[in-house]
């Protein structure tokens, strides 16, 4: 990989519910470095919850999306964002992104959309990235159009 990209893996984690609504609640729980598998794999069960891996996700850092990396980044927990669907009953993770706006644009369009703590080496990523590649832009300071040519300092 890049230094602009680092592969990745999306634990997804099943909740079983007492709740007669919802038998279950499905949920990203972490992202972690991909261990070069092939397809999910069961890592945990307990009978009350279960633990699956997904491997095979690309984290990509392109200038376009660098405003979103450091909104992201300059919080005080930065997140990796999950796009899930559910597929046959499961939840199963889509894409990732480190990116505020990219992660709004899926919300906006419908997507379900989760926030997990970003991992040390992918924040590392970010920042470096950030440092080559962004900086960000001076804000301007200007007055509504109702206070132009208000006289603050007239008697009345």
């Amino acid at each position: 990989m890049s230094a602009q990209s680092v592969r990745v893996a999306v634990l997804m984690e099943r909740r079983a519910l007492a709740n007669r609504w919802q038998s279950e609640t499905w949920q990203p729980v972490a992202v972690v470095a991909d261990p070069g598998e092939t397809g999910p794999r069961l890592v945990a069960d307990d009978g009350a919850r279960s633990q699956w891996l997904h491997p095979g996700f690309v984290i990509e850092l392109h200038r376009d999306e660098a405003e979103g990396y450091y909104l992201n980044i300059t919080t005080e927990q930065p997140y990796v964002f999950v796009l899930t669907r559910v597929e046959e009953g499961r939840a199963v993770p889509k894409s990732v992104t480190v990116s505020y706006h990219e992660a709004g644009r899926m919300m906006d369009g419908g997507e379900q959309v989760d926030g997990v703590p970003m991992p040390v080496e992918v924040a590392e990523l970010v920042g470096a990235y950030l440092s080559a590649n962004y900086r960000p832009e001076p804000k301007k300071c200007s007055r509504p159009p109702s206070f132009k040519g208000a006289r603050r300092d007239a008697d009345d």
